[in-house]
């Protein structure tokens, strides 16, 4: 006879509604997102990088939709997240994390992560990003910080 393997309902419950909240950011995904270390600018100006030597404090940034990926080391594998920000006036306004986990253990903590981040960024100005700890996933927010810093060097204006 088959065996079958029964998952308790938590774990169940959490990994439904992780995956619901990927498929809903997903959904919600700004249409004029470029892909990794591009940006959108509005009125097409032209993007100012400085990826080498990290942006200043006090930096301006261009208006725009800005994705760029970050990457972490968990104990078992390096994972990635791709973290997508759109600006007005140095200020997030809208946030979107698409992680791509490689053991169900990331999957759940990125989920975790990617249901709170929101709550966290949007409405705060870029140049002062710099998460720890959200929903209880730390080691995500790496990867998180690593990107917002690429894109900060894309948007700095």
């Amino acid at each position: 006879m088959p065996s079958t393997a029964v998952v308790p309902r938590p774990i169940r419950a959490a990994a439904a509604a992780g995956a619901l909240g990927i498929l809903a950011l997903a959904a919600c995904a700004p249409s004029d997102a470029g892909t990794a270390g591009s940006g959108t600018e509005a009125g097409d100006r032209p993007r100012a990088a400085d990826a080498g030597t990290g942006v200043e404090a006090g930096t301006d940034f261009i208006d725009g939709t800005y994705t760029a990926e970050g990457s972490y080391q968990t104990p078992q594998t390096v994972e990635t997240v791709t973290v997508t920000v759109t600006l007005e006036d140095d200020v997030v306004t809208a946030v979107e994390v698409v992680g791509d986990p490689q053991v169900r253990e990331s999957q759940q903590y990125q989920s975790f992560f990617i249901g709170g981040i929101a709550d966290e960024v949007v409405g705060k100005r870029i140049d002062e990003l710099s998460v720890s700890r959200v929903a209880g996933s730390s080691l995500t927010s790496g990867g998180f910080n690593r990107a917002i810093e690429q894109i900060k060097a894309d948007a700095a204006g």
